[in-house]
């Protein structure tokens, strides 16, 4: 059930709704007072007032912002359609259309498939500023306001967020020319003990997984190369590292034209899922519907 009023009370002031909904979309006190043109202190207490008037407390203070609990993304959900459409006949706050979208996501995702995607949309005008990181400190910045729109690796839990799946990255196993002819003809995984693994992280994350799914084994080689970018760990690779395991889309263009080859061809290769993320409640700035809508139809090429 969602916020009610007690019968009897007096009607809610519509600003303390609109400044709930602003916090909300922007994840801090601060930031919501410098769109509003208010004092800290002022929205502070105006959510507060909210929180007493409900019942109960509407966001968990953090130390960078705050997280709305699940009952206050279900108040905003129900809100921000209504304020939106106020928003747009009276001429109140601030006009979103030239504010920027805040897009996060893994690095080698965003600048090999996203950006180009995206092109012709800041042709026609639409601001982006990119982050990259992990998929768990990812969710907690958008959780906090501090992005628009996350590709996470995979599907967040809770009501905090709005996921739609975005695209199936199939993982490849490879390596340069060089090798794959010292490995022709030899039985795998066992051949591949002897040549150099480079690898995204000391773990052995993507790697690990495509052991599990094909050969059904653990990966026991340690990596003779880390990098924590694969777009350097495919360098290496095409200056003749050694082999790795990476997302198909990174390495295409190197496999078409010869600069890499596939080592085994699964039947059933391992595939990972990317979602499209956003907070519940949404962002009053049209472009990220834009850019979202954008991506997901894109996406049906890739």
């Amino acid at each position: 059930m969602g916020d009610r009023i007690p019968e009897g009370s007096a009607p809610l002031d519509l600003n303390l709704l609109r400044t709930f909904l602003t916090v909300h979309r922007c994840g801090s006190f601060t930031a919501a007072a410098h769109q509003l043109g208010l004092s800290q202190s002022t929205v502070t207490t105006q959510v507060r007032s909210l929180e007493q008037r409900l019942g109960r407390e509407l966001f968990e203070r953090r130390a960078r912002g705050v997280t709305p609990l699940p009952h206050a993304d279900e108040l905003a959900a129900r809100l921000a359609a209504p304020f939106d459409q106020l928003a747009a006949v009276t001429g109140h706050g601030p006009q979103p259309a030239a504010q920027p979208v805040h897009l996060a996501g893994p690095a080698e995702f965003l600048c090999a498939v996203l950006l180009p995607a995206l092109a012709p949309l800041v042709a026609d005008g639409v601001r982006l500023r990119l982050a990259t990181g992990l998929t768990d400190p990812l969710l907690e910045e958008l959780r906090a306001g501090h992005h628009d729109l996350v590709v996470a690796t995979q599907r967040p839990r809770g009501r905090t967020f709005h996921s739609e799946p975005l695209v199936d990255e199939e993982f490849v196993l490879v390596a340069a020319p060089a090798w794959a002819r010292r490995l022709s003809g030899r039985a795998l995984p066992d051949a591949l003990h002897e040549v150099p693994l480079v690898s995204y992280a000391e773990d052995l994350p993507i790697a690990r997984r495509y052991w599990r799914h094909v050969f059904d084994r653990r990966l026991s080689t340690p990596a003779a190369v880390t990098v924590p970018d694969l777009r350097g760990v495919l360098a290496a690779l095409v200056a003749g590292t050694g082999w790795s395991v990476l997302p198909g889309y990174l390495c295409r263009a190197e496999l078409a034209s010869g600069q890499l080859e596939l080592l085994h061809h699964p039947a059933d290769p391992p595939i990972n899922t990317g979602f499209l993320v956003e907070r519940l409640g949404g962002s009053r700035n049209p472009d990220v519907a834009r850019v979202r809508n954008h991506l997901l139809a894109v996406a049906k090429s890739w």
